[in-house]
């Protein structure tokens, strides 16, 4: 043929096959690879079949080689833009082999042997039935290919297979030649064609371009019809066939522009759905003041997350202070599952539970685990009856140990695999069920402590105040005693008061013993932690009120020798006076309340300042049961309190007043 037309389509293509290898580099997937590579082999077949003029080695006679080599290469190349929307295969041993490498193997045979062997010329008796038999096993490969579950319906593949398969092998067995090559190749142009929608499943410019460009790139078998020999004719066949390539060569680059845009919206969406997702779960008030009142709201988090999330089935364990694991609550499981799930939790190792060594990332990027259910179960476990042996897990890590998990199963929409933008909005409701129950656990213990502290204070105030006229009467019931001539009614009587006045002495007795602060053995501690669990457990409280809390801690202060726990109840007894003080001003006044801390020679000073009232008397604001305009009694008993704890640390606590107005307690502490 003349090269006006073959040449440009040689062009173009060449042009566009760059633009493929772009498309790998961006995708690095499988097929834009064998797209890229199928266009190369059709390049190939471009020089091998066409006359170019300047380059001709398309007489079958005079190059066989270059001819097999040509029909080679189409035959592959076809086959790859095939393989590219259906990647089936098999497996031998550990090799996995498409089905695209044994339907493509016979018809490579039948091109070299009919070329190169036979010269062109279909051989006659045995051994023309040697091209049958290889178009047999390709058939037979072909229907391998399209039984396998793939994009296409089977029925509508093994049908595709049959009819086009039984079409070539008769022309196989009525031409021979060449022309049952060219069927295959058409047949396999066709099927690609349909495959365009069957894989991408949506109607646009690219997949019309891409099926229009097969199609027309499969009707190269009419030439062998006997209305196409004409010349004339025969030349508009072949400029459609070349413009067929084109056409199909934009349609896949717009395929993939399209499925990147799609990739890109799917992605925006996601983005928008875990937004919406983390929005829900902020609305969840975590806040608790005890932590079993904490803990029974697990029910209602899972039931939020089962609304919210990709998964239908949520539970969540919590570690409890017995030291096992507990089913705290659920959603979306039937009674048997949860049942099955709280004698599970109770078996469950608190060593060692999901830690990052022990346990595989559910999603690449994720702090989800695959948890493996089976070393937990028992014989007859009714998890395995109910077929729940594997879960997503989400940690909650405590500070020495994974104090809980929430489990996630039942995933909606199972068509898309999980990513970790989906997981992402779950892990972090999971790191602030951590946190939100690790405050309330310290704020419970700090409650009651403080508790205690108080009830101790008040039991030694109680001691203090009953001595006295305890005392007294002691002291003149023993005078009473010594009395003579007291008649045995009397005497009686002065025994009685006796015997109870020395039974209340032992009774406040053992009230001052418990008054007394019983603080573990001291410690080298660091202020600079201690203030910042205060600041994070109080600045919420402050922010209620309405209150500036302005923290400032020096940098590299030293550790301080005393008990942690008490050293916190003081700054805390502290914080809860300028509190009380700033609220009783008027809403026109700054209401601020500042902890500094610094290093001075040998100590670490923290103040507690306030812009409240000044103390009337600073000397006196330790005295317990003493009023102050700041605060009342509760406030100074706390002060007293807090003087005491500095005191059983080696430290000293002191009110000073600020210019112009203002107050503040500084309490300092021996370095370690």
């Amino acid at each position: 043929m003349h090269d006006s037309y073959h040449l440009p389509a040689l062009v173009l293509t060449v042009l566009l096959l760059p633009a493929f290898g772009q498309l790998y580099l961006r995708f690095r997937d499988t097929r834009t690879l064998l797209w890229f590579l199928g266009f190369l082999f059709a390049i190939v077949n471009m020089l091998l079949v066409h006359d170019l003029g300047w380059w001709n080695v398309s007489d079958t006679h005079l190059h066989p080689w270059f001819a097999a080599a040509g029909e080679t290469s189409i035959l592959i190349g076809s086959v790859l833009f095939l393989a590219s929307l259906s990647p089936l295969g098999f497996r031998v041993a550990r090799l996995r082999i498409l089905y695209a490498v044994p339907f493509t193997i016979p018809l490579i045979v039948y091109s070299v042997m009919f070329y190169c062997v036979y010269d062109g010329v279909m051989p006659s008796g045995f051994p023309f039935l040697i091209f049958p038999a290889l178009g047999a096993l390709s058939l037979l490969a072909a229907c391998l290919w399209a039984y396998s579950k793939g994009s296409m319906n089977v029925g509508i593949g093994l049908a595709l297979c049959i009819v086009l398969g039984g079409a070539g092998l008769w022309i196989c067995v009525r031409s021979g030649g060449p022309w049952p090559l060219v069927f295959v190749e058409c047949a396999i142009r066709v099927t690609t064609a349909l495959l365009v929608f069957f894989v991408f499943k949506r109607l646009s410019p690219g997949t019309f371009l891409t099926a229009l460009g097969f199609t027309a790139w499969s009707i190269n078998i009419a030439q062998a019809l006997p209305f196409v020999h004409p010349h004339e004719s025969a030349i508009a066949m072949v400029r459609i066939i070349v413009m067929g390539k084109v056409v199909a060569a934009i349609g896949m680059i717009l395929l993939a522009l399209e499925d990147e845009l799609l990739m890109k919206q799917a992605a925006q969406g996601r983005e928008q759905h875990a937004r919406d997702e983390m929005d829900s779960y902020t609305q969840l008030i975590l806040s608790r003041r005890r932590i079993e009142d904490f803990d029974r709201q697990a029910s209602l988090i899972c039931q939020s997350v089962v609304a919210n999330s990709r998964f239908a089935q949520a539970a969540l364990l919590l570690l409890q202070s017995s030291g096992q694991y507990r089913l705290a609550g659920a959603a979306g499981v039937d009674d048997a599952t949860v049942n099955a799930l709280e004698a599970l939790a109770t078996r469950i190792p608190v060593t060692g539970f999901l830690s990052p060594e022990s346990a595989t990332p559910a999603v690449e990027h994720s702090l989800t685990f695959d948890l493996d259910l089976n070393p937990f179960l028992v014989p007859g476990d009714d998890l395995n009856r109910l077929r729940l042996t594997t879960v997503l897990a989400i940690p909650l890590y405590g500070r020495s140990a994974t104090e809980g998990a929430l489990f996630l199963t039942g995933i909606k929409n199972a068509d898309e695999p999980i990513r970790a933008v989906d997981l992402l909005p779950l892990e972090l409701l999971a790191a602030r069920i951590q946190s939100a129950r690790s405050q309330t656990m310290m704020l419970e213990k700090l409650v009651d402590a403080e508790k205690f502290v108080g009830l101790g204070q008040l039991a030694g105030n109680v001691t203090r105040q009953l001595n006295n006229p305890l005392t007294v009467i002691l002291g003149y019931a023993s005078l009473l005693e010594e009395t003579e001539d007291l008649n045995p009614q009397t005497q009686k009587g002065i025994a009685a008061i006796l015997t109870e006045a020395r039974h209340m002495r032992l009774t406040l007795e053992s009230l001052a013993r418990m008054s007394h602060p019983q603080g573990d053995q001291l410690a080298a501690i660091s202020v600079t932690e201690l203030l910042a669990d205060l600041e994070q457990l109080h600045r919420s409280e402050f922010m209620h009120r309405s209150i500036d809390f302005r923290v400032h801690v020096a940098p590299a202060l030293p550790r301080v020798r005393g008990n942690a726990q008490q050293v916190r109840q003081a700054v805390l007894y502290c914080l809860q006076f300028a509190m009380e003080a700033v609220e009783k001003l008027d809403t026109s006044s700054e209401k601020t309340v500042r902890l500094e801390a610094i290093a001075e020679s040998d100590q670490v000073q923290i103040l507690v300042a306030h812009t409240g009232q000044a103390f009337p008397f600073p000397a006196r604001a330790f005295d317990p049961f003493v009023p102050e305009p700041a605060g009342g009694e509760s406030s100074s008993l706390g002060l007293s309190m807090c003087a005491t704890i500095l005191r059983e640390n080696n430290g000293r606590a002191s009110a000073v007043n600020f210019e112009p107005c203002g107050a503040g307690i500084l309490l300092e502490l021996q370095a370690a």
